[in-house]
């Protein structure tokens, strides 16, 4: 899957549309409340990690380190 895809998914998942979830990381973060500049990062897969930070938390997720077992 596809990063976009799978950022995408879980904005679904998370109960936003891509609008809801623009929306809270402008009121929340400062974001643009651009949805077509959001898009346009995970086209690009230009997401900086911080963001990514960011949109976990807004969505209600952490992102964890895990050391791989094998």
């Amino acid at each position: 899957m596809s990063i976009r895809n799978e950022i995408k998914a879980n904005i679904v998942r998370a109960g936003f549309t891509m609008q809801e979830a623009v929306d809270k990381l402008a009121t929340d973060y400062g974001w643009s409340d651009s949805v077509s500049n959001f898009s346009g990062k995970l086209n690009r897969e230009s997401l900086r990690y911080k963001e990514a930070v960011e949109l976990a938390d807004a969505l209600g997720y952490e992102i964890i380190w895990q050391k791989r077992t094998r």
